[in-house]
């Protein structure tokens, strides 16, 4: 009888460590697809990773372009129809609506996670901020002071200004193929806006002291999300502070006096909030395209959205440009696609090359009764295992 409990009871241990071998390798599994799914969601390279994949070129600049539209038409009405005279405040308005529903985003924990502290300096995050309350409070002004074409030619200006600013600061340079696209770009969208130049000498000033401040915003943007994993929301949570604190600063220099006086009724306030809500899309959406693409495409989409208009306006509403602005704004447009192809085409490549392959842990292959019980003579045997 003692012989047969020994052996029973070692084939009970036996049977009870190959199962408690095979609960581990469950339990490891278990934790790799935890570990795995928490770097998806949780951490700024998995955010990335899944801004990239939601959201690729084509869709960012597609959102961009439509919200684009819409603010477009909410402002002429908040600014024309409403009467609302404050370009830098209006501005300011857009920027607290879009901090407000950040936080309330941050509340959720549907904000993405920004990266570490130590791989963005301070200096970055403060300096993109304040790059970019100057460069959406001076081109509000711009357009109170100047007439949409004006605006288009000083736009004109940004494209040169990326190129050269790009090279300076990180040694980029384009094909000589997107050099002649932009070229054909910016002649057309001259021509298209020639007969609608108005201006006086503030509102040139302002337009000239827009020009550097949004090619730096837009590079700022665009570098950051490519070079340090910041996602496009991530990024406005931390910058829009530091925008409305220099939007408050330009508030007395820029805007009128009688903000106050306004008559702040139920229709004008909805309109106001409408282009506020547009605005934060807006925001979100540049940013987006940005991310996905480049500073001079971002640019490009912009004049791309003014020759729709434009001939979106003789074809639809029957306005007259006249033959030379529809004949440039087509020529633009021809540019605008061979630029646009190649620019895409690199940037599914850069994304296909950023984005690691990601497999689900497998579960070990269990081990027969032979090799379980070799082991379990070596786990015996073993004077390391034994200690």
């Amino acid at each position: 009888m003692g012989l047969l409990d020994s052996l029973v009871g070692n084939e009970v241990k036996k049977f009870v460590k190959r199962k408690d071998s095979d609960a581990g390798e469950a339990g490891r599994a278990l934790e790799e697809l935890r570990g795995s799914i928490y770097n998806e969601i949780r951490t700024s390279e998995g955010a990335k990773r899944q801004q990239q994949r939601i959201c690729g070129p084509v869709v960012a600049m597609t959102f961009n372009f439509i919200v684009s539209v819409g603010i477009i038409l909410a402002n002429k009405l908040v600014m024309g129809r409403v009467g609302f005279k404050f370009p830098i405040f209006l501005t300011l308005i857009h920027y607290v609506t879009s901090w407000l529903l950040l936080a309330i985003f941050k509340t959720l924990s549907i904000l993405p996670v920004a990266p570490p502290s130590r791989t963005t300096p301070f200096s970055s995050i403060f300096s993109l901020g304040a790059v970019m309350a100057f460069a959406s409070g001076l081109a509000n002004t711009s357009l109170k002071h100047n007439s949409v074409g004006f605006y288009q030619m000083a736009k004109i200006a940004v494209t040169p200004t990326i190129v050269s600013a790009e090279f300076i600061l990180f040694r980029k340079t384009i094909s000589f193929n997107k050099v002649l696209a932009l070229a054909v770009v910016s002649a057309g969208v001259a021509i298209a806006t020639v007969t609608d130049v108005e201006f006086n000498v503030f509102g040139a000033l302002i337009a000239i002291a827009w020009i550097v401040p949004s090619a730096i915003n837009k590079i700022l943007w665009s570098n950051l999300q490519q070079q340090a994993n910041w996602t496009a929301l991530a990024l406005m949570w931390k910058t829009t502070p530091v925008t409305i604190f220099f939007l408050l600063a330009l508030m007395p220099w820029l805007d009128p006096p009688g903000v106050l006086l306004f008559q702040w009724d139920f229709n004008n306030t909805t309109a106001i909030l409408i282009s506020a809500l547009l605005g934060f899309l807006l925001q979100w959406s540049g940013a987006l395209a940005l991310g996905a693409t480049s500073a001079t495409s971002h640019v490009v989409l912009g004049q791309f959205k003014t020759c729709v208009i434009l001939l979106g306006g003789y074809l639809i509403f029957n306005s007259d440009p006249g033959f030379v602005s529809i004949c440039g704004a087509l020529a633009a447009l021809c540019g605008m696609s061979v630029y646009t192809s190649l620019n895409l085409q690199k940037s599914q490549d850069n994304v296909s090359m950023q984005l690691p392959k990601q497999s689900l842990p497998t579960l070990k292959p269990k081990a027969t009764n032979e090799e379980s019980v070799e082991s379990d003579v070596e786990d015996t045997t073993n004077p390391t295992t034994a200690v």
